[in-house]
């Protein structure tokens, strides 16, 4: 059985799969309009394993110059993020249990050999408001623990559908995916794992 931090909620299966389908045709159109793109590390300027972009009135963005950080242009475009889909909107009034919507909402797409070191979400002015995070295409295993990156961790595997909710004192828990199961999902064509995070930034 797994042990999760206080606040924080695993709900499998939440999308079925029309709901997959339908909101894959939302994320398409973001990623028209702002086109993924490969991000970098703070100072050392490594390029991360996955691909990125975000849509909402914020997006976090990352380069070896700047940092980590939320603006309101797409790095390599210049343009602003288009607005978060009505369909996350409506995910998010329903699981964050929070009277406000989120600004920011990031689109991070996984090949067969991305992965995420563990890390906290920390970048935001405020921490009251719940990271909830969606997840599409092939499973992942998943890794979550505690506030210090020295706590005891949980692994367990995401199917595409499932969503996770990241509150109380698990909002700023260290979190990552250690590996993507290729082929474990029909939904995108060419294989691979979609995230959406979506985020309060400001008061």
């Amino acid at each position: 059985m797994n042990v999760f931090p206080e606040g924080f909620r695993h709900l499998p299966g939440y999308l079925d799969e029309a709901a997959q389908t339908a909101l894959l045709d939302d994320i398409r159109a973001i990623v028209a309009q702002a086109p993924l793109y490969t991000p970098a590390m703070p100072r050392t300027g490594k390029e991360m394993s996955v691909r990125m972009t975000n849509c909402g009135t914020l997006g976090w963005v990352t380069d070896k110059e700047r940092g980590y950080r939320y603006q309101d242009t797409h790095p390599v475009t210049g343009k602003p993020w288009p607005p978060i889909p009505a369909s996350l909107l409506d995910l998010w009034r329903s699981v964050a249990d929070f009277p406000d919507d989120p600004e920011a909402c990031l689109v991070n797409f996984y090949d067969a050999r991305a992965k995420m070191g563990l890390h906290q979400d920390r970048d935001e002015q405020v921490f009251d408001a719940p990271v909830v995070s969606v997840s599409l295409g092939d499973a992942c295993l998943f890794r979550v623990g505690g506030t210090k990156r020295s706590d005891p961790t949980t692994s367990f595997r995401l199917e595409s559908g499932d969503v996770v909710v990241l509150g109380g004192s698990s909002r700023l828990a260290f979190h990552g995916v250690d590996r993507i199961y290729p082929g474990t999902s029909p939904l995108l064509k060419n294989g691979g794992r979609i995230n959406l995070t979506l985020r309060r930034v400001t008061t």
